[in-house]
């Protein structure tokens, strides 16, 4: 919980996930309706860092072409992660069986699955009953592990990266109901410098996403840094420091006398992201996949103005 004794100097907002839909939303649509496992195409992703296709593209190191699809393809296509990736899944199977053989750990009713370890393994978030089981956790229970040697490995998903990345796109290019009426809010009171620390892509200047910006984003912000015009993405710590070097300069430029690290409130939904920001000072506010009002009803409280429109308001409260 953020300390409302202390009023930030600036708010830097990520842009996915948080002022607009998420595109891991739109990874897990997919995923569902093409038969691909859960968290497969997140996983894949993150194992191909930090010099993979989509890295690199949030970069700006390459241009998004018809070379880039192809490369991104492989980065899903690649048969040691996905081993590595299938064989994660099938030892939280084994764990799961094991919690339920009463020879080997007793009473079922006396272990509890965390929400983690079940929807891994299950593919969706335990219930109300589900969760209610006390005991060990999954993670913290004796047993073999399965190796790679041992498990039948199937064929890799087949997955179209074009389709996957542009569905990504058109996703997160909606606003979002309640963070994005509170952005308005804060920038028309002058309160606060308002930044924005994104990582981004920059599409062929012939494509309508490059010719259509995101309605009504930019001009909400001082200062925007975005990791393919920058060539840094998060969570390296050098795109931390560029964004407060640009906000620091912002507020001098003002008559201000700078904005320290400490004095600035940073909004993301990874929560790698949020770490470096911890490491440099930053006072940090998680946004959870899905739970946008939350971080919005949190922001309201700690700067004691009301940011959420009355229509999304009576939505959820």
């Amino acid at each position: 919980m953020l300390d409302p004794q202390k009023t930030p100097k600036a708010i830097l907002f990520d842009i996915g996930g948080v002022c607009v839909l998420s595109p891991f939303e739109a990874i897990a649509k997919y995923e569902n309706q093409n038969g691909v496992p859960p968290n497969w195409i997140n996983y894949a992703i993150s194992r191909s860092a930090p010099n993979g296709f989509w890295q690199r593209l949030e970069r700006g190191e390459i241009k998004l072409n018809e070379d880039f699809f192809k490369g991104f393809q492989t980065d899903l296509q690649n048969k040691d992660v996905w081993r590595d990736f299938h064989l994660s899944f099938e030892n939280g199977k084994r764990r799961l069986r094991d919690m339920a053989n009463s020879t080997q750990l007793g009473d079922f009713k006396g272990v509890t699955v965390s929400s983690e370890d079940f929807k891994s393994v299950s593919g969706h978030s335990p219930t109300h009953q589900e969760h209610s089981k006390t005991g060990p956790t999954i993670s913290s229970l004796p047993g073999k592990r399965l190796s790679s040697e041992e498990i039948v490995l199937p064929t890799i998903p087949p997955i179209d990266a074009t389709t996957l990345f542009w569905s990504m796109m058109s996703h997160s290019r909606t606003l979002d109901p309640y963070m994005f009426p509170a952005l308005q809010r804060l920038s028309s009171s002058h309160l606060f410098i308002l930044g924005a620390l994104s990582n981004t892509v920059i599409f062929p200047s012939t494509h309508p996403f490059s010719l259509s910006v995101i309605p009504d984003i930019r001009p909400l912000f001082d200062i925007f840094v975005a990791s393919a015009e920058v060539g840094l993405r998060k969570p390296q710590r050098e795109i931390y420091e560029l964004a407060l070097s640009k906000i620091d300069a912002y507020d001098k430029e003002r008559g201000g006398e700078g904005v320290k690290a400490a004095e600035i409130l940073f909004l993301d939904d990874i929560g790698e992201n949020l770490k470096t920001a911890r490491q440099l000072g930053m006072r940090t506010l998680k946004v959870v996949l899905g739970k946008t009002w939350r971080a919005a009803k949190e922001l309201e409280e700690l700067l004691g103005m009301e940011l959420i429109d009355e229509r999304a308001r009576r939505s959820k409260f």
